[in-house]
């Protein structure tokens, strides 16, 4: 197969191979397009027409392109940000290597240092029922919000997980089901007793037959004959409301819905589970990601370590 080394083209047969080939998330293709126009057009920018002209030197120099961006407001790439630019780049670069076309080696591409990241989570059983506690349950509002949090802490579900939940998936009396996580990765998830009775609740006060699990509640009569896939609650609607209850709950940190995952974590290896079970439940390739919760870990091992070590 023969793949052009100008960038434009390549970079189409390139998000045609992820989305055909490799079975990657709409999202993710978005992103990826997002952050490689973005090279493409400073590379070409630069006066150049092919990328066997990409060397050691000019990747210096969109380096120093992504350090020194600013958006509207004046802000700064985030380090983070500036890496998901050049894992793009890589990716990109070690499909075109696949190809056989002569461009730089990506394992010559070392990654920016990322930023230390804060992990928020709610520490203690206190803290997780005010949040879980404060939906009002006389609307049909704060009955949706009151399942969808249950579900959250219950389930540990990325925020893209759970609004794309459809009915269908459910299995309410066994109180587990399939999703399709990061990366396209399968695995199975669990619903407390809790959780399944609050989602029943919510499904119950329903009158529509629509697909989506989380609607938003619209003022207008919709169609009630329609998937209601039109219906279905965005990421970010979701981050809005988990953010009002963490405010009205006076929280000690600023929770959000990836911050109901670390404490789904949290709460499950501190309750004795195993760190491999964890990775399961949370859906993670490596169980290097599933080490950020080593502050749950250690504190136990230097337990164990103080009642089972010689007291010579």
């Amino acid at each position: 197969m023969s793949v052009s080394t100008l960038p434009q083209p390549a970079l189409l047969t390139f998000l045609e191979h992820l989305e055909v080939e490799r079975n990657v998330s709409q999202l993710t293709i978005r992103n990826y397009a997002h952050y490689l126009r973005r090279f493409t057009d400073w590379f070409m920018g630069e006066g150049h027409s092919d990328l066997k002209q990409l060397d050691q030197d000019v990747l210096r120099k969109y380096r120093v392109y992504l350090a020194r961006l600013t958006d509207e407001k004046g802000n700064e790439l985030a380090n983070s940000t500036q890496s998901y630019h050049i894992i793009a780049l890589r990716s990109f670069l070690k499909y075109l290597v696949k190809q056989d076309c002569p461009v730089l080696h990506p394992e010559k591409i070392d990654l920016p240092k990322a930023d230390a990241k804060h992990m928020e989570y709610l520490n203690n059983h206190e803290y997780v029922e005010r949040f879980l506690s404060q939906p009002d349950l006389d609307s049909k509002t704060g009955l949706r919000d009151k399942a969808m949090l249950e579900v959250l802490f219950s389930t540990g579900l990325r925020v893209s997980e759970l609004v794309s939940l459809s009915r269908d998936q459910l299995n309410i009396e066994s109180r587990e089901f399939g999703v399709i996580g990061k990366g396209r990765r399968p695995r199975v998830v669990f619903l407390s007793d809790r959780a399944a009775t609050w989602l029943v609740q919510w499904l119950n006060s329903r009158h529509d037959n629509w697909r989506p699990v989380f609607i938003r509640l619209a003022k207008d009569k919709p169609d009630l004959l329609a998937d209601g896939e039109e219906m279905r609650l965005t990421t970010r609607s979701v981050q809005r409301i988990v953010d009002k209850y963490a405010r009205q709950a006076h929280l000690p940190v600023k929770i959000s819905p990836h911050g109901l995952r670390h404490t789904f974590a949290t709460d499950l290896l501190a309750n004795g589970a195993g760190l491999r079970d964890v990775q399961e439940m949370l859906g993670h390739k490596n169980i290097a990601t599933t080490q950020i919760y080593t502050h749950v870990t250690q504190p136990k091992l230097k337990q164990t370590h103080k009642k089972f070590h010689s007291k010579f």
